[in-house]
Order: structure tokens, then C-alpha cells, then sequence
């Protein structure tokens, strides 16, 4: 019987840990945290139908629940090599490589480590850390499920702007590529907050919207002529503080080539995703690193699962950005190229 182990309990890693236990193949799933799925559950509704992401998870969750599924919680690989059957040397390239992951020898490793958000201290310009009115796009999603989207002062705010491409598309951070998520995460929280604060103006600031998804677009004309969100095609340059504690902020709109100033009681910036410090460093281990430091498969067409390591595969986003959606569809991808490479 072949071990496989598969490296990231997130979507990709689950749905494929899943695939691979109903086809009878033991699978050992090691997650560096304290639970798997920290990436939903700090989520509050999922787009484009709005799930509850705590049902979402808990559905993923429940796949855990297999005998052909060892979990490993709280257990960090720091070490991927590929090593060789006893009988034949390292350099002996016809020998049939084991991978050790740690201290252990697997046949098939699955590496599905995921994504960071962007750490949107390297914005200084835009005052996170500084002022007490600037928020990230997760903070954000953490008062919309608790229901309590509140100002510096602990009161209803009456304006909240969103800034897109914080960390994406952007010289400054070095991160070239499109996040994929931050346009549609940025009109589902709008809606959220007009749902909670229907007298709050909000307001989107973006480069370019790509709405690119089934229902997206939909959802976009919807946080416009149903809520009142104003979509505002221009980019922030600064954020400062003002004496009553909101935030103060200096623009250009680029649709009428003006400057633009405004103040705002909450500020939040979309962060993007970048590769994991798992991501990046396991990749490195086995050769695999790509640009950004996400890990790089053979090919983005036929063999987007497969790397150039014998036995080695990769799915979910830490190759790129990637939804909810495209994770676990290319968890199970991945689980179909292992069934059939073994």
C-alpha cells in the first residue's frame, strides 16, 4: 500500500485528502495549525451566494471523517527531500524516489500549504498600524460576523470607503499579479455593511473592477442600485488621521482626472494573497519555487497538478490566487492525478 501525505489542511488539501480516502488510499494530512480551514473561519459569508462560511467549513470538516484519514494538527514540515529506496544511491536517478517529509518516507506527497494575506504594515502611506481607523479586509470580515462594524471610538460609522490592490498589482510591494479575490470580496463586504448600516455611505475605490465570475457582475450592479454603494475608479495615495479620530484621505479619480479629499470614519484595505512561508520554503526544498514564490507546476493546462518531482503534486492556492471554489476543485484534481500516477 502506497503512503501518501498530503501538506496543508485548508480546502485543496482536504478535498483531495477526501477524494483519495473513498478510493481506499491511506492518507496522512498535516496541518501546521491548531485546526484546519483557518482561512474560512475567519471568514463571515462566501461569495457569490452568501453561504454561511461556518457551514461551508463544517461541510469540509465533516470529510475529515474517514479511517483512511490521519490528521495531524499542529505539526509543522520543515523538511521535503526526496530520498531513494534502500539498494540504490542518491545520484542513481533509476531508483524509485520516497519523499521524507520530517522524519517519515511517503511514496506521494500532495503540497497544498495555501496562501498569506499581504501584510499591509508595508503600506505605510495608507496608515495601517498608525491610525486607529484603518482596517484590513479581514478585520473587516471579523465585525461583519459578529455583527458590530464599529469606528475608532466604538461607534456606528456613517462613512466606510474600501481601497482595492492593497499588495496586488502593485510595483511598490513587488507583487505584479492580480489577487483574484479582492474586487468581489470588497462588494460582498459593501452589501454586508449596508445590511447592518443601511444610513452608512460606502464607498469602493478600485484600479478596474474584474468581476470576472458566474454571478459576480450581477452581485456588482446589485451593491449599486439595491444598496447605494458609490464606486469611486481611482487610487488612494495617502491616509492621515484627523483630531476627532477619523481618517483622512487624499485621491485621484481617474475617470475625471480630479484630486479628490475626504474623510471617513473606517478605512479598509483589501489585502492580497501571497505565497505562505510554507509555501516558500518547501518549494524551495524541492525545486519547484516559482515566480512570487508560489509553487509551479509542470504545466497550467494538462498537467497543472503535477510538478517536475516524481510523486510530488501541488494543488490550491499555493500555486496562485485561487477562490474557494477553484481550491477544492483543484484538491480533487490533484487526488485524480495521484490515483491515476499510482
Amino acid at each position: 500500500m502506497k503512503k501518501i501525505a498530503i501538506l496543508g489542511a485548508g480546502p485543496a488539501g482536504i478535498e483531495a485528502a477526501a477524494v483519495l480516502a473513498a478510493n481506499n488510499c491511506p492518507v496522512t494530512l498535516f496541518e501546521k495549525g491548531q485546526q484546519p480551514l483557518c482561512n474560512i473561519t475567519d471568514k463571515a459569508f462566501l461569495f457569490p451566494n452568501f453561504a454561511d462560511a461556518d457551514e461551508v467549513a463544517a461541510a469540509l470538516r465533516a470529510k475529515l471523517d474517514n479511517p483512511n484519514i490521519t490528521l495531524r494538527c499542529n505539526t509543522e514540515v520543515t523538511q521535503l527531500m526526496p530520498s531513494f529506496i534502500a539498494g540504490f544511491q542518491e545520484e542513481n536517478l533509476t531508483g524509485t524516489p520516497v519523499w521524507k517529509v520530517n522524519e517519515e518516507l511517503y511514496d506521494v506527497v500532495l503540497l497544498a500549504t495555501g496562501y498569506t494575506p499581504f501584510d499591509a504594515h508595508r503600506k505605510e502611506e495608507l496608515g495601517y498600524g498608525i491610525y486607529a481607523g484603518v482596517h484590513t479586509s479581514l478585520e473587516m470580515e471579523k465585525m461583519i460576523r459578529e455583527k458590530k462594524i464599529v469606528n475608532s471610538v466604538g461607534e456606528n460609522p456613517k462613512r466606510v470607503v474600501f481601497l482595492q490592490c492593497v499588495g496586488s498589482r502593485d510595483e511598490k510591494s513587488g507583487n505584479h499579479y492580480c489577487s483574484k479575490l479582492c474586487c468581489v470580496t470588497a462588494v460582498k463586504q459593501a452589501i454586508e455593511v449596508k445590511k447592518l448600516l443601511p444610513e452608512c455611505e460606502t464607498y469602493v475605490f478600485y484600479m478596474d473592477l474584474r468581476m470576472w465570475g458566474q454571478h459576480f457582475e450581477e452581485m456588482y450592479r446589485t451593491a449599486q442600485q439595491d444598496y447605494g454603494v458609490t464606486f469611486v475608479r481611482g487610487r488612494i495615495s495617502e491616509a492621515g488621521g484627523t483630531f476627532d479620530d477619523r481618517v483622512q484621505i487624499k485621491a485621484e479619480d481617474t475617470l475625471l482626472g480630479r484630486p479628490l479629499k475626504m474623510t471617513s470614519d473606517l478605512l479598509v484595505l483589501m489585502v492580497g494573497m501571497e505565497a505562505s512561508k510554507g509555501t516558500r520554503q518547501l518549494s524551495e526544498m524541492c525545486h519547484i519555487c516559482g515566480e512570487y514564490g508560489f509553487a509551479q507546476s509542470l504545466d497550467p493546462h494538462l498537467n497543472d497538478c503535477r510538478t517536475q518531482g516524481r510523486g510530488l503534486f501541488v494543488a490550491g492556492s499555493c500555486k496562485r490566487p485561487m477562490t474557494l471554489t477553484d481550491a477544492i476543485n483543484d484538491g480533487r484534481a490533484a487526488a485524480c492525478e495521484i490515483l491515476t500516477s499510482l
